[in-house]
């Protein structure tokens, strides 16, 4: 009994390490990727060389490089709701005038629900697609800074020319 009982009031260790598959050699090398992007303060909260990199137990490599993941994935989550939002208020406003669409697309992403259901589903998105998250990204950007009733504008002009040279 008092071999149970010391059991039961042994405080549990949950310090099991990186898990055997972890690849920490290949996570140092993108921790130290971060360090020459200049971004490693923002990123993982400490300014490290590249030799304090390649000196880090592994407990440390996991840790920054979680941090890391956070931080990406934030930058990654916040960049494609902006650009969501751009495109969507962009295509409401062929249907309805918007008056100020800089303000609604504040008002949209400060709205708690809103900018919690994106997040969560944009960083869904993030951790089943990854990097070629990048390519919807371009296409959203792209798609951001178009002028779609320029073009729609120059193609009704010419369908309306070829109807009115058709029918005479």
């Amino acid at each position: 009994m008092p071999e149970v009982l010391a059991l039961l009031e042994a405080k549990p260790t949950n310090d099991l390490g990186p898990a055997p598959t972890t690849n920490i050699p290949a996570l140092r090398e993108e921790l130290a990727k971060l360090l020459s992007s200049g971004k490693c303060k923002e990123a993982i909260g400490a300014n490290l060389s590249q030799a304090q990199v390649h000196q880090l137990d592994p407990k440390d490599v996991m840790k920054y490089h979680k941090r890391y993941e956070i931080y990406v994935g934030s930058k990654t989550t916040d960049s494609m709701i902006d650009n969501f939002l751009t495109l969507s208020i962009k295509a409401v406003g062929w249907v309805i005038d918007i008056d100020d669409a800089d303000a609604l697309k504040n008002k949209l992403k400060n709205d708690f629900i809103i900018s919690k259901d994106m997040s969560q589903f944009f960083g869904g998105l993030a951790l089943k697609y990854g990097g070629k998250l990048a390519l919807v990204n371009t296409a959203l950007i792209t798609a951001k800074h178009a002028n779609f009733s320029k073009q729609i504008t120059e193609q009704s002009s010419v369908i309306t020319e070829e109807l009115v040279n058709n029918t005479e």
